[in-house]
């Protein structure tokens, strides 16, 4: 991986985006789903939880905005459209349903922002551009799951919005490493800066 990185940046890929001048956690899709033995979406995640509720905890005491998002589909499905038809088993997160509830850390806190939607990218038909800009937050540090695609989609849809998105490797997860890792690195050639939990808690810190 790290020779392919290195061919990237000669090409010219890779750059640095770094920080800007006010950040925000954005914890993408934390939910029990992803920890249940009984559900479809069952996943080795766990570590990569435990690190998100690290970032998470670290940015509260250092008085970072944190931002969740959930997945919520209306009974039936009907409002995920194609997605919950490719991918039929979403429809653990039907309104109601106990694997749609956030894991118990990270979850939110009374007065923090949750972001519901129903594709893959946080970005994608909800507010969270506009909140994002109405606070005046330029970074997205991105923990979540899972890395090949909501994480993914995520933090491509920040660059996009004008957003620095920086995802923290270790507190992202997905269901085959290798897909983990390709994934950081397709990120890091082309749409983000990828970063380890320690530097960004360092960031926070600073």
């Amino acid at each position: 991986m790290k020779d392919t990185l290195e061919d990237y940046r000669a090409s010219g890929f890779g750059g640095s985006l770094g920080p800007g001048r006010s950040a925000a956690v954005l914890a993408i899709d934390l939910a029990r789903a992803y920890l249940d033995d009984d559900s479809p979406l069952r996943a080795p995640v766990e570590s990569a939880v435990a690190c998100a509720g690290t970032l998470v905890s670290v940015a509260r005491d250092v008085g970072v905005p944190v931002i969740f998002t959930r997945v919520s589909y209306q009974p039936g499905g009907i409002d995920g459209g194609l997605f919950t038809r490719k991918i039929p088993s979403l429809r653990v997160f039907e309104e109601g349903s106990p694997l749609a509830d956030f894991v118990t850390d990270p979850r939110p806190e009374p007065g923090e922002t949750v972001i519901t939607k129903q594709y893959a990218s946080a970005f994608f038909g909800t507010s969270l551009a506009a909140t994002l800009t109405a606070r005046g937050i330029d970074t997205l540090y991105i923990c979540g799951l899972s890395t090949s695609g909501c994480i993914r989609a995520s933090a491509t849809d920040a660059l996009q919005h004008g957003f620095r998105p920086l995802v923290v490797a270790d507190a992202c997860g997905d269901r085959e490493q290798r897909l983990h890792d390709a994934n950081l690195l397709d990120l890091q050639a082309k749409y983000a800066d990828v970063l380890g939990l320690d530097e960004a808690l360092a960031q926070l810190r600073s």
